[in-house]
């Protein structure tokens, strides 16, 4: 199932996370409960939700997408990159 997810994902979901400087990982899928990492910039977008939108007509067995939120370590690079320009500026 987990590869079947993954297939899905890259079909559906990733091109237009990425289109946006995002991705999605996949964390754990249990008992019809898919667990999602926003990355990038799309971590915390509340547009992530239509994700469930897009699995669900193809998964009867999903009942339900959880998105994990956490802060990617790719994000937190960029807010480095930026503290780091922004005190060399003042």
């Amino acid at each position: 199932m987990t590869q079947h997810l993954e297939e899905l994902l890259e079909a559906l979901v990733r091109p237009a996370l990425r289109e946006h400087g995002g991705d999605v990982e996949l964390v754990r899928y249990e008992n019809g409960v898919l667990r999602l990492k926003m990355l990038g910039r799309c971590a915390g977008c509340p547009g992530a939700t239509l994700i469930e939108g897009q699995l669900k007509p193809l998964l009867p067995e999903l009942r339900e997408v959880i998105l994990v939120h956490a802060v990617s370590d790719s994000l937190l690079a960029q807010a480095r990159a930026m503290m780091t320009r922004s005190q060399f500026q003042s």
